[in-house]
């Protein structure tokens, strides 16, 4: 029996569970009118399937990258906001729990992020860890190389930033160049599309950096009209057949401020949301996505709850594309 047929997997090891996933009741309704709330399982060793929820409650890469702290809240705003969605065509859904706690350092929060998705992978499900800042990446990944070596792993970016920084210490704008010099030292090639990328965010030396690790990437500025998006989903839909796997990070200020304010950086730009999600749709429905994550909610500066809900929609829109 999985999770989803056990009503004691919600509760079971899982502290908090009801409490997280609660929302509006339509007791007059006629018909199917569940929310995710009514349908969602604590993840546990049973779960050989469906879409497990890891939250990654940190923004300690934020702090140390100089930008606006409140990441951390992002995971409990997004459950806030998943919980009313409508269920609709998800697969089955579960919850891991938070993958880390306030204080926990970074490299321990990534650490256990990577070991969170690796046991999500080994178990047959897709993990989408929810964030916190960008540096939910190098966690990210981490699993994704302990649980499939060998893949040949495409990275795809939604991002108004190349998140490749030189720096001392780790933080949310170097998990990429993390990666780059991981693969590096396995022998493995760095393949990593951006999306989404301003030209008025990143400096010459990212963009030079981006040239010398071959990234290729698509500016905010060549993603506003219907015949570019077209170009840009016909480019990456080729490359998505060279590989095994896919791994999808959506940075939410790659969106413009008005649909999500609640970011460490706000877009002036931005791509806009229906572009967004026609390419969300496209990778998660090659049939090779392995992991999933949404960062840079940062719900201290939210207004209407936009951020949220864009969010949350982006979640669910990845959730439905695989199934």
């Amino acid at each position: 029996m999985s999770g989803a047929d056990n009503p004691k997997a919600a509760t079971a090891g899982n502290d908090g569970f009801k409490a997280r996933w609660r929302g509006r009741e339509d007791t007059e309704e006629t018909g199917d009118a569940r929310r995710w709330h009514h349908v969602m399982r604590a993840f546990d060793a049973n779960v050989d399937r469906g879409v497990v929820l890891i939250g990654f409650p940190c923004d300690e890469g934020v702090k140390r990258n100089g930008g606006r702290i409140g990441a951390a809240g992002g995971p409990a705003q997004l459950r806030v906001a998943l919980a009313n969605l409508p269920r609709l065509d998800e697969p089955a859904l579960f919850d891991a729990g938070d993958a880390c706690g306030p204080g926990d350092s970074l490299e321990a929060a990534q650490a256990t992020l990577g070991e969170a998705v690796a046991r999500v992978l080994r178990q047959g499900a897709l993990p989408i860890a929810l964030g916190g800042g960008h540096e939910i990446a190098w966690g990210t990944f981490q699993g994704i190389a302990g649980a499939q070596k060998d893949a040949r792993l495409l990275i795809v970016n939604l991002d108004a930033h190349f998140d490749l920084r030189e720096a001392s210490h780790a933080n949310s704008g170097t998990p990429f160049r993390q990666i780059h010099d991981w693969r590096a030292a396995h022998g493995q090639p760095f393949d990593y599309r951006v999306l989404g990328i301003s030209r008025y965010a990143n400096t010459r030396a990212l963009f030079d950096r981006a040239a010398a690790f071959g990234v290729r990437y698509w500016l905010d500025e060549a993603l506003q009209t219907e015949a570019a998006l077209a170009d840009a989903e016909a480019a990456l839909r080729a490359e998505l057949a060279n590989f095994d796997a896919v791994y999808l990070t959506v940075c939410l200020d790659v969106l413009p401020a008005a649909v999500a304010p609640g970011v460490s950086a706000p877009g002036v730009l931005g791509v806009p949301l229906a572009h967004v999600e026609r390419l969300i749709d496209l990778v998660a429905g090659s049939g090779k996505l392995v992991a999933a994550d949404i960062a840079e909610f940062n719900p201290t500066y939210d207004l209407d709850g936009r951020t949220a809900r864009a969010g949350a929609r982006l979640v669910a829109r990845i959730a439905r594309g695989v199934t």
